[in-house]
């Protein structure tokens, strides 16, 4: 036994560390208090009660008839659509966005990142005014676009495409440029080393490191332009077959027709458990 193994004999340490090992990875044991476990019921309650009381009060055996109505296909085709290309625009000028957060140190990094993030928080009505006051008709913006190109994006398919880009890109800035932190930068380091330029090691190295985070937020992306509401009323309108999307019926729907807007409810539920299920070993899982 040499001098270490002694030591170790005398001090216990390497048990000492394993024991210390175990207890961290384990989770605790023994009742739950109380005054915990009451607040955590009604919690869990509070936010299943309301979906479980949706697919009670659905309108199971109308619900063919219900969905395959025009009024609703041409809302469900428009959401999808537009929703799509909301999350193509966020991938093209999000991805670059990201990486210029998460690779390059300029002043103001710490601002322009909040920015980025702002409309997360912001009201999205509060959204849908301020794209009016910049893209507008008479909008700083939007009156340049106008008089120049004669492009009018309010109340249009396209203002639509804009709105819930407006509100769905922060979601893919925010896990892309988490992948990328998370991404060791040598490898991209070593590209331009060996003579690559920088669009190039980011194009053929970093794109496929970090393909996974951009996956995902282009998912979550695509969720949330789906689900948008408020800034899409204020900026695009509410009108059939050129701007009404999915939320937007079931909120005209809801005045006229609850069975109808209960089954468009359910439609939307359905796409948000699936991009639940889609993203579970990504943020679902306990490590």
């Amino acid at each position: 036994m040499d001098k270490a193994d002694a030591a170790d004999t005398l001090t216990g340490g390497p048990r000492r560390r394993r024991v210390r090992g175990d207890h961290a990875g384990r989770r605790v044991r023994g009742g739950v208090p109380l005054p915990l476990l009451l607040p955590a019921l009604i919690g869990l309650a509070f936010l299943v009660l309301p979906l479980v009381a949706l697919l009670i009060r659905a309108p199971w055996r109308s619900m063919p008839d219900l969905l395959t109505s025009s009024e609703v296909w041409q809302a469900l085709q428009l959401s999808l659509v537009c929703a799509t290309a909301a999350t193509a625009v966020s991938l093209v000028i999000g991805v670059p966005l990201a990486w210029l957060l998460a690779r390059v140190e300029f002043p103001g990094r710490g601002i322009v990142r909040a920015l980025v993030t702002l409309p997360l928080v912001l009201p999205p009505v509060v959204g849908g005014v301020a794209l009016l006051m910049a893209l507008g008709r008479n909008g700083v913006v939007g009156r340049w676009l106008d008089d120049w190109f004669g492009v009018t994006l309010p109340f249009t398919t396209a203002g639509v495409v804009v709105a819930e880009a407006f509100v769905a890109m922060p979601f893919l800035v925010i896990s892309v440029e988490g992948t990328l932190r998370a991404a060791d930068p040598r490898y991209e380091e070593a590209a331009t080393t060996l003579g690559a330029s920088r669009f190039t090691a980011f194009r053929r190295v970093t794109l496929p490191l970090i393909a996974p985070g951009i996956a995902a937020g282009a998912v979550l992306a695509w969720a949330r332009a789906l689900g948008e509401f408020g800034a899409t009323i204020t900026f695009a309108g509410n009108f059939p077959g050129r701007t009404q999307t999915m939320p937007l019926a079931v909120y005209l729907a809801l005045q006229n027709d609850p069975e109808a807007a209960i089954a468009l409810s359910l439609v939307l539920l359905a796409v948000s458990i699936a991009v639940l299920a889609g993203l579970r070993d990504r943020w679902m899982t306990a490590s």
